[in-house]
């Protein structure tokens, strides 16, 4: 089981989360490439420091929207999307390769990764960048999605991804976050649902329904207060539970150093 989590998430002078902390937990980084966060120097950082640890890294693409950390749908020209995303990936594949690495897969962020997930425009838009920066780099997205079936029919591989620390609808949406409740703070509650995806693919809607999710990443947000201690007690809790963590097979060349 892979362990992912969103980094480079600041902006300028104002840092967002413990990257480098982060960095000693998780396995696979999905790093912000200056759109929806982040910015040249702290894409540099991270990818640097993720390196240095072996820790796969991914390009985390969004919506042009730093004021709202593109957590605002946007309607774009799906040609104007695909050509983000392509930009988004190079540029943080500069500075993997400065620092002796190279993006290992993509994964939309916040309203780009819903708005993908059901509506075939832009999982469309996603999917034709990804082909024609590299049709080598997986996909990270949730199973069932559109945006995962439309990578599947145009040959990318697909890294089906859960997240242990957000509440979903029971027909496997993950609720908003204008909902209370969306986000899930009890630490115990997390790490429980982080073994019960791990190890029996299934996961308790907020109506008390368990929804199959055959995944093989575990994304825990590094933006939420605690982030590091909860991220350390879920990987304590899935080696406890004996799930063995890797990154997927198919990003990347990337091993586990030793602990």
């Amino acid at each position: 089981m892979d362990l992912n989590s969103d980094l480079g998430e600041g902006f300028g002078i104002w840092r967002l989360g413990d990257d480098v902390a982060l960095l000693d937990v998780i396995t696979s980084a999905n790093v912000a490439c200056g759109f929806h966060a982040g910015d040249p120097s702290t894409m540099h950082r991270v990818c640097l420091a993720a390196a240095e640890r072996g820790v796969a890294v991914g390009a985390q693409v969004g919506y042009r929207d730093l004021a709202g950390f593109g957590r605002r749908r946007i309607d774009y020209d799906l040609d104007e999307l695909r050509d983000d995303v392509i930009f988004q990936i190079g540029a943080l594949d500069g500075f993997c390769r400065v620092a002796g690495t190279a993006v290992r897969y993509v994964k939309p962020h916040g309203a780009l990764y819903n708005t993908a997930a059901v509506d075939e425009g832009q999982a469309s838009a996603v999917v034709a960048a990804v082909t024609a920066y590299d049709r080598e780099l997986p996909v990270l997205c949730q199973p069932g999605s559109v945006l995962a079936r439309l990578a599947t029919r145009d040959g990318l591989r697909v890294v089906a991804e859960g997240f242990a620390d957000r509440a979903y609808e029971p027909d496997g949406r993950l609720v908003s976050r204008s909902v209370a409740g969306a986000v899930v703070h009890d630490a115990q509650a997390v790490v429980a649902r982080a073994v019960r995806m791990a190890t029996d693919g299934v996961v308790v809607a907020r109506d008390g329904t368990e929804i199959p999710v055959p995944i093989e990443s575990l994304c825990v947000h590094g933006d939420t207060p605690g982030a590091v201690a909860l991220a350390q007690q879920v990987r304590a809790g899935l080696a406890a539970a004996g799930v063995e963590l890797s990154t997927p097979a198919g990003a990347g060349t990337w091993t586990a150093p030793p602990q």
